[in-house]
């Protein structure tokens, strides 16, 4: 079952983020993207912070004495990807500014076709082994056929099918979350998800940082003056990656069916996933928190009493 899973383990990833992508691209239209030239201040600094801030935070936590390499790279490749489909899930749940998160997700996501690879050449170039080359033109065609090309195909679909992409979105998005489960379930068969051995402080400083990416996310907005809605789609943005590129990097990057670049690969996996759980619970968090205050918000720009 272990061989199975490892056997077939890129083609899970890439699976799922592909679902990921059909289902986010069928719910985008052109139209989603005009408040890019209505709002550029909310938009400019989501994407900022995004592309500047935190692969700089990232480089602070690296550079943190003692971490691991997998650690590391672990930490390099949730700063190099964009926000996820479920970013703009947590927005819309929050009542933040969902046009503004769409928005802010589809120009990274876009931007990472650049970014990714360079940021993770930036921050992680010394820690791989010596003798290994960062395969930068890979990371650009995957990020080109399994997130851009199924973004433009999900939105092809909606403009076609306009009736049936809602549940077409739904169910890609449901058989993306079933994907990330059969690579938790594949990973824990194969021995590959030892908490024991990522150790203590690994897992604290993994915390650490995806509370440091809060706190990122809950300043900027507020130095750049934007409304409560608005600058819950950015906390959240920040917060919540796309984790399913990050998975699907790493088993590019490091494949299991490789002895030499297993062990990293292992300590690169956990650090992913225990992330994805942590921006879950902080997300989930930030939905309690703002609802009812962006609700008030809404109602009171809309002429209605609170």
């Amino acid at each position: 079952m272990a061989e199975l899973y490892i056997a077939h383990e890129y083609s899970i990833a890439a699976l799922q983020l592909i679902l990921a992508m059909l289902g986010m691209g069928a719910t985008l239209t052109g139209r989603d993207f005009q408040d890019i030239a209505r709002g550029p201040v909310p938009i400019a600094a989501g994407t900022g912070v995004q592309l500047l801030v935190v692969p700089l935070l990232a480089f602070l936590f690296i550079s943190w004495p003692g971490v691991t390499p997998g650690v590391a790279i672990g930490i390099a490749l949730i700063a190099a990807i964009p926000g996820g489909t479920v970013s703009n899930i947590f927005t819309y749940l929050a009542r933040g500014d969902i046009a503004l998160s769409i928005s802010v997700t589809t120009l990274t996501t876009l931007a990472c076709l650049v970014t990714t690879p360079l940021i993770l050449d930036l921050l992680i170039g010394q820690q791989l082994p010596a003798d290994f080359v960062m395969p930068r033109l890979g990371i650009v065609f995957e990020i080109g056929l399994t997130l851009l090309l199924p973004l433009l195909l999900g939105m092809l679909f909606l403009r076609y099918y306009p009736r049936s992409a809602p549940t077409f979105s739904l169910w890609c998005i449901r058989g993306s979350l079933l994907g990330v489960l059969l690579i938790v379930i594949g990973s824990l068969i194969a021995g590959r998800l030892d908490l024991a051995a990522f150790g203590a402080g690994n897992a604290v400083l993994v915390a650490l940082f995806a509370i440091a990416l809060a706190f990122a996310g809950w300043l900027v907005p507020r130095l750049t003056g934007m409304n409560r809605r608005k600058a819950t789609a950015i906390e959240i943005e920040v917060v919540v990656r796309n984790i399913n590129l990050g998975v699907l990097l790493k088993v590019s990057i490091f494949p299991a069916s490789d002895p030499t670049l297993a062990p990293i690969g292992d300590l690169v996996l956990c650090t992913l996933l225990l992330y994805g759980g942590l921006q879950l619970i902080i997300g989930a968090a930030l939905i309690r928190l703002r609802r009812s205050k962006n609700a008030t918000q809404t109602t009171t720009a809309s002429g209605k009493k609170p």
